[in-house]
This record gives C-alpha cells, structure tokens and sequence, in this order.
C-alpha cells in the first residue's frame, strides 16, 4: 500500500462529516494525482479548473505530485489547448448579431484550430435561445479568415453550439446558399431547411471549401432520430418538443438533399454541422476523404499524452457542469474513466448536478450549484475528492 502525508481536513471538509486515516503519516511513495477535467461552462476555462481542484487535492495531501492536463471535447476552450496563435477579429453570433471571436492558427502546420463555440455558442444567446433560427454563419467566417492567413486544415471544434443548422450558416459564409424551389434564399437556421431545393454554388469561395477538415465532435451522436442533434441537443438549446420535431425533419431531410448519411457516428455534433461541411468538400474533391469526423476528447487526449501519463497514476480527477447521459457517450469524462481502465488508478469525476449514476468504482463528488466563487468551490471539491480518495484506498489497502 501506498502512504501519504496528508495535512489537517479542512474546516469545508469536517463541516460535512468527512475525515481522514489516521494511519497516512508515512511516505513510503509519492502519490502520482492526474487532474483532466473538462471546461465548466460559463464559470471556469479547463486550465483554471485544473488548477483550482489541484489546489483542493494539495490542502489535503501535501507530498503528492500532480500533473494538470486541462481537457477539452470540441466545445469551449478546445482550441486554445493547442499551440500557435491568436486571431480575433469582428463577426456574428447565433442570432446574427455583431461580436468577437477568437481561435488558434499554426501557420508551420497551416492550420486553424476553431471552436464552434467561439462564434456560434450558446452563452451569448442564452437568455433569448435561437434553436429554429440561429445559424452558424459567423464560424463560417472564422474559417475563411484562417483560410486566407495559410491555412490548409481546419481543425473545428463540434460543441456548445446554440445552433441546430446542419452547418448551413458556414456554408452561406462560404459563397454555397441555400434556396428552395422557387430560387428564393432560405431564412437562417435549421428551421427553414424543409424547404430547401439545392444550394447556389456560384460564387463557392473554393480555396476555404477545399481545406482538410478535422471535426472533433464533443459526442457520437448521430445527425438525426431520437438520439440525433435536435432531440438529444435542442432542450438544452431552447427548443421546445414541437421545434425539435420539426428541426429532427428539416435535418433528415438536408441529408436527403446532400446526399449524407445521417447515421454517421458524430455527426449531431454541433448541431449537424458536418452535414454541411461533408456535401462541401464532397463538392471541391468528388469524395469525401478530405473530412474527418473524430472524437474531439480522444484527439485532444492523445495530443495531451494523457494515456501514458494516467499509466503511471495513483489517482485521477476529472469533472464538468453536469454528468448526465451524454457525459457517457464521448465525453471528457467518459473518456478520461475509460482511460484509466486497466490501470491500478482510482477514478474521481466532480460534477455541479449527476442526472445519472458514474460507473462502479468511480468516486463522484458533487460540486453544487454554482457559486459566486468558482475557484474557491472547485478548491473544496478537489479537497473532498482528496479525502475520499484516501478513505477508499485505506478500505482497499
């Protein structure tokens, strides 16, 4: 068994009946503690909250060494995980409104790395949710500009998006307009595309329709159905059962359109935005070789080298907002947990709501509501995570 060295609990900590061994006074090894959680939207970047649970684990074990590898599925944050620089220029939120959005350029690996959240995501709509008319023209335009800056691949961020467009918005923004029958231009948004006819590709701006792209979808649901973008995202997105069953058709009924299979693994991410994006490039290369619908947590896993560095760990800690169904398909802490499977590491997902139960074995510590101070709640939820950690590897050891 491992010993640690452990500081006294604190008073957070004993006020809710949590104590220590007494027997963690030793050191006979150092304890190996990995914190990869995701981003906490709205409140906490992956990086600070990295740092701030770490803070929590340090107050109860003293003599541990911590490795903080802030995570990211494709939605907020992910591109800013990744090296180059940061490009911030004037466009358009969901609603269509003038903002500002940022995302990453490498250009000795000429390429962009972009977050649909960035432009298109749901904190700025929040209040006035836009599920049948937000459209996603302004990451539309984040791509042209890394385009023109030397960009040959667009890595894309597929998550925290307010829209359920099918990527049509990033489409209009590259010169491919949506019409219907009568040749009249399609109003925004995922809820005007059953009527859609064809797409007006006149002025297609070719070298941005062209690049490679690389979509890191945030889970592995499908374009449409009952576990498609609109019903399993369009709740959290303002719709209403009506909308999503309206939205669910008008996206089958794109796919019929372009030609793509909604089935597709990933593809509901972001709305469905890689339906869009596949019938471009299909359109530049006649196939569709040159789009990559990926898991956004595994890619930024493996970038990160999480998986070698969770083989050599005695714990783990992950966490996000809420932990419900689609924590479990793709991500960050469903990837996080299944990469510490096989392993001697104890698994701890911090979580402000659980709507569902974390797999046998897994530690679940409930953050709370969200407070006013966000460093200080994630400290003492790292602290519990601490505490509990020591408690099973007492009952284990």
């Amino acid at each position: 068994m491992v010993n640690y060295r452990p500081t006294s609990t604190p008073s957070s900590q004993e006020d809710e009946g949590a104590g220590l061994p007494a027997n963690f006074d030793a050191d006979a090894e150092t304890l190996r503690v990995v914190v990869a959680p995701d981003s906490f939207k709205g409140s906490a970047t992956s990086q600070q909250a990295a740092e701030w649970i770490a803070e929590g684990i340090q107050s109860v074990i003293v003599d541990c060494d911590i490795n903080h590898i802030p995570m990211a599925d494709g939605g907020e944050g992910t591109a800013a995980l990744f090296s180059g620089e940061t490009i911030t220029l004037p466009t358009t939120d969901a609603a269509g409104r003038l903002t500002e959005a940022s995302y990453t350029f490498n250009a000795a690996e000429q390429t962009a790395y972009i977050d649909v959240s960035a432009a298109s995501g749901l904190p700025a709509v929040k209040d006035n949710p836009v599920p049948l008319t937000g459209d996603t023209y302004g990451t539309g335009v984040l791509i042209a500009d890394a385009q023109t800056r030397g960009s040959r691949r667009i890595v894309l961020g597929l998550g925290g998006s307010a829209t359920i467009d099918g990527g049509t918005g990033v489409l209009v923004a590259l010169g491919a307009n949506p019409l219907d029958s009568d040749g009249h231009p399609l109003r925004h948004g995922g809820g005007a595309l059953g009527d859609l006819d064809h797409f007006d590709t006149a002025k297609v701006n070719i070298p941005a329709a062209s690049v490679e792209w690389v979509l890191l979808a945030d889970s592995e649901f499908p374009a449409t159905g009952p576990n498609g973008a609109a019903h399993v995202f369009g709740p959290q997105k303002g719709a209403s059962l009506e909308e999503i069953n309206k939205v669910d058709a008008a996206l089958a009924h794109l796919c019929e359109v372009t030609g793509v299979d909604p089935e597709q693994p990933g593809y509901g991410a972001a709305g469905a935005i890689a339906v869009g994006i596949t019938w471009l490039s299909e359109l530049m290369h006649g196939n569709t070789e040159h789009v990559h619908v990926v898991s956004g947590a595994r890619t930024v896993a493996s970038a990160q080298g999480l998986k070698e560095t969770i083989a050599n760990a005695h714990f783990v800690v992950t966490g996000e907002g809420k932990y419900d169904g689609q924590s479990t398909a793709g991500k960050v802490v469903s990837v996080v947990t299944e990469l510490a499977e096989g392993t001697d590491a104890i698994v701890a997902v911090l979580a402000g709501e659980f709507d569902t139960e974390v797999p046998e074995g897994v530690l679940a510590v409930d953050i709370g509501e969200q407070t006013d101070d966000v460093r200080a709640q994630l400290m003492r939820a790292g602290a519990q995570a601490a505490v509990d950690y020591l408690n099973t590897s007492t009952a284990q050891g």
